[in-house]
């Protein structure tokens, strides 16, 4: 007779087969069991047909992969813990010293920052281009250049750039350059990046699944998309010398969120292309920031390639007014709650002093840019528009807006 202990390890019962539910099960494992070593020693894990080791995946995390390549209209898809490290695994994997990579001054500035410190540490080199003007982009481009963003819209400011003409431009004059886009804000919705006007496409992007596919404001992850079979296995032994890895639990998380997707998405654009519209006519504000408004940065480029726009809008407030204020108008708010990130129910608020300067100013790449002039005069409040009522957000935001001091006329 055995130990119990024994027994319960090794215990002889597994489930019959048959079993079918809406969710994918949840399958935890690091360890991973094979029938034999000859079976052990036949296994890979790159091409996804088997399975060898927790962190190279598992039916729950493939069962995503899957999903994503369908949302992205992608081939490949890598899950990685977070967004940003789906953009510096790509950086990893595809830059080497002595490359060269490009970044849209108007891009995640976290993207920026890894750029300017550990790529740079790495002897990789970097400049900034303006995404609204593709001659800034057609001066920046050499043989050296191993790599370049995109990101659309801008982060922050939201400008909306010509993304066929920035690929075209690419491809012409850089053919060796990996394009790489930051598709959080279109998530596979608003137009399909693999698939551009005139057969163009970008080679890879890059994902913040902590924003709508999961939806919950509760998820860290990202993801990398890609078609093509030889970056596929670029990015996957990257990724897989990286040790990166993602919880079986928020990958249930996301899948659980994923179908409601595209219903969230067209809600929140909706609601919030109503309060941008109702922004418009108040007092003190510059200029809103919306790819859907008309007048908004872009807005024909992004009329012409898109269906919908994302929940998110930035007010300028007039210059007249200072941080404080408008801190103070943030704090007012009720609905609105202070915080990064967006893509969940509840409606969120940020505050900038300024945009980052973009390369229209710049007077020298190497610059301080928080030295830099920009653009945009007055203070910036991003909002990310949740799934309250429409009317209800108004309201809170003319509560707020009443509790603004009065601009003197000039």
């Amino acid at each position: 007779m055995t130990d119990p202990a024994t027994d319960l390890v090794h215990h002889p019962y597994r489930a019959p087969e048959g079993f079918d539910a809406a969710q994918t099960p949840t399958h935890r494992a690091s360890s991973v069991f094979f029938a034999s070593m000859a079976d052990l020693r036949r296994r890979t894990w790159v091409d996804k047909t088997t399975y060898t080791y927790g962190l190279h995946g598992t039916p729950t995390t493939f069962v995503l992969e899957a999903q994503l390549a369908t949302l992205e209209h992608a081939k490949h898809v890598i899950l990685v813990p977070s967004g940003l490290s789906a953009i510096t695994t790509i950086d990893t994997a595809f830059l080497k010293t002595g490359d060269t990579v490009l970044l849209p001054d108007n891009a995640y500035g976290p993207n920026k920052d890894f750029t300017r410190h550990e790529l740079a540490n790495w002897g990789i080199a970097h400049a900034l281009y303006d995404q609204q003007d593709v001659a800034s982009l057609a001066a920046r481009l050499d043989d050296k250049v191993k790599l370049v963003w995109l990101e659309v819209p801008g982060s922050v400011t939201l400008e909306f750039p010509d993304l066929p003409a920035l690929v075209r431009c690419i491809r012409e004059r850089a053919p060796q350059a990996i394009v790489a886009l930051d598709n959080t804000w279109g998530a596979g919705l608003a137009f399909n990046p693999f698939e551009l006007e005139g057969g163009l496409t970008v080679d890879v992007t890059a994902h913040a699944l902590t924003k709508y596919p999961s939806g919950g404001s509760d998820v860290l992850m990202g993801s990398i998309a890609c078609r093509d079979d030889a970056l596929y296995d670029t990015l996957a032994w990257t990724h897989g010398r990286l040790g990166l890895g993602v919880g079986p639990d928020d990958v249930s998380m996301v899948l659980r969120s994923l179908p409601s997707i595209a219903l969230r998405y067209a809600a929140q654009d909706a609601s919030c292309r109503q309060i941008a519209t109702w922004l418009q006519g108040q007092p003190g504000v510059q200029r809103v920031l919306c790819p859907a408004l008309p007048g908004s940065p872009g807005h024909a480029h992004w009329a012409r390639l898109c269906t919908q726009a994302a929940g998110l809008l930035t007010i300028e407030f007039d210059a007249r007014y200072t941080r404080d204020q408008v801190d103070a108008f943030v704090d007012a708010l009720t609905r609105f709650r202070i915080g990064w990130s967006w893509g969940g129910a509840v409606s969120m608020v940020t505050v900038y002093q300024a945009a980052r300067p973009r390369s229209t100013v710049l007077k020298s790449e190497t610059a301080d840019l928080r030295s830099l002039p920009t653009p945009y005069a007055g203070v910036l409040v991003r909002l990310c528009i949740g799934l309250e009522g429409t009317p209800d957000l108004i309201a809170d935001l003319a509560q707020a807006w009443a509790q603004l001091p009065a601009l003197a006329q000039a």
